[in-house]
């Protein structure tokens, strides 16, 4: 995970768990030096158009699968009473638990001998919100997927499939991952149906709210409050995250990713965060749904990708350095990835790109630091031709956007360099 983006004073709720990896059971203390502040982390499909919410369920598609959950969507779009057990009962079907298999390097010895990389698990929530023709798309955290070496869904009806990324946004901290509509059992196509969005813009201070989550990783819960400020930035390591709706719900560790639910039983926010202090309740986060859904209709465009071998990973050919919040503020520089140097490797085309640049995007995405950089290119092939996003220095002494096309080449070492 990027270890550089942290909510100062709060606990993005994902929820890491310990796991046996190669013969020695993890537990969360031992991850807690790899965490600032006392944060624990929480943790194009060319087929056919994406169709999300209520409209998934008209005017397609082809295939068994896709008929059934068509069918099963539509036998959940009747109104709910207002009440929070039938919100509950109406969108518990629309949310997962999200379970991300990560890697991290443990450094010194354990009672277990000299200790190395491991595997641990982090969990957190997600939304289902649309559909391709031959993909279901859910939406949820950033923070909840990154990293991640597996990715297991948890739908209502107990089962388990696995997902893979398909496209994410460090900057708001949301991503869409997706699940082939082929293996998905006819049960739990029958069980499921899509969120419908609500008008975040509408909601009021004072308004009732319910939020849905894998709290605690120990599956859905429910909790109510209300909307207590709407529009408020909270201070980041990596930033500013700007325009949240402010929930007195509790907003759990391994809600990440959960739904915020008005009472018409609509999606109005994604869950992010909650203020962690002992002085401090009822203080939960949630990034608005009119964000969610400019931000989701462009992801959902992007290719589903697989973690390639080591041997066909991409390589940009680059030293560089992260550029974080602090970095930033201080040298009057955008943040990103600073390029000090430019390298050679086979097949790679890197010569858009400048000494001094600080890369932004990568393939649409935005990225924040070397880390998420690594963790893309993981995904891309060698000989892929790569839209990179870079803010270059003019004569003037100003930053100015520039969008140039890279040619990923080949690496025995790793595809980025800090």
């Amino acid at each position: 995970m990027n270890r550089g983006r942290k909510f100062a004073g709060l606990v993005l709720s994902a929820m890491l768990f310990g796991t046996v990896a190669g013969g020695t059971m993890v537990g969360v203390n031992a991850l807690s030096d790899q965490y600032r502040s006392g944060v624990l982390a929480q943790a194009s499909n060319d087929a056919g158009a994406t169709v999300f919410g209520e409209n998934a369920s008209k005017n397609d598609s082809q295939g068994s699968s896709a008929q059934q959950l068509n069918a099963s969507s539509a036998n959940k779009t009747a109104e709910t009473s207002g009440s929070v057990s039938e919100i509950a009962k109406n969108a518990m079907p629309e949310v997962v638990s999200i379970t991300n298999t990560i890697r991290y390097q443990q450094y010194g010895y354990t009672i277990f001998g000299q200790s190395g990389e491991q595997e641990a698990a982090a969990s957190g929530s997600g939304v289902i919100i649309g559909k391709n023709d031959t993909e279901l798309l859910i939406v949820t955290n950033n923070h909840v997927v990154e990293d991640s070496t597996a990715l297991s869904v948890q739908f209502v009806d107990g089962k388990s499939y696995d997902a893979e990324i398909k496209g994410t946004d460090s900057d708001v901290d949301l991503a869409v991952i997706a699940i082939p509509l082929s293996s998905l059992s006819k049960e739990t196509l029958n069980s499921i149906s899509f969120a419908k969005y609500g008008d975040s813009d509408s909601v009021n201070v004072g308004d009732q709210v319910v939020a849905i989550g894998n709290a605690l990783g120990y599956g859905q819960s429910v909790t109510t409050g209300i909307i207590s400020a709407k529009n408020r930035d909270i201070s980041t390591e990596g930033g500013t995250e700007s325009g949240l709706l402010q929930t007195d719900a509790a907003i759990n560790p391994g809600n990440s990713g959960g739904a915020l639910l008005n009472m018409n039983g609509e999606l109005i926010g994604i869950n992010v965060a909650k203020y962690s202090d002992t002085t401090v309740e009822g203080m939960g986060y949630s990034i608005p749904s009119k964000k969610v859904k400019e931000i989701v209709e462009g992801l959902s465009q992007k290719t589903t990708r697989s973690k390639v071998s080591q041997d066909e990973k991409g390589y940009i050919g680059i030293q560089g350095k992260t550029v974080d919040s602090s970095i930033a503020e201080a040298y009057n520089m955008p943040k990103g990835i600073y390029i000090y140097k430019l390298l050679t490797g086979e097949g790679t085309d890197n010569s858009a790109l400048q000494e001094k640049d600080i890369i932004t995007k990568f393939d649409g995405q935005s990225v924040d630091s070397l880390e998420e950089l690594s963790g893309l290119l993981s995904r891309y092939k060698a000989g892929e031709k790569v839209e990179v996003t870079v803010q270059r220095l003019s004569g003037k002494g100003e930053y100015q956007e520039k969008t140039v096309t890279v040619t990923l080449g080949k690496n025995s070492q790793n595809p980025v360099k800090g």
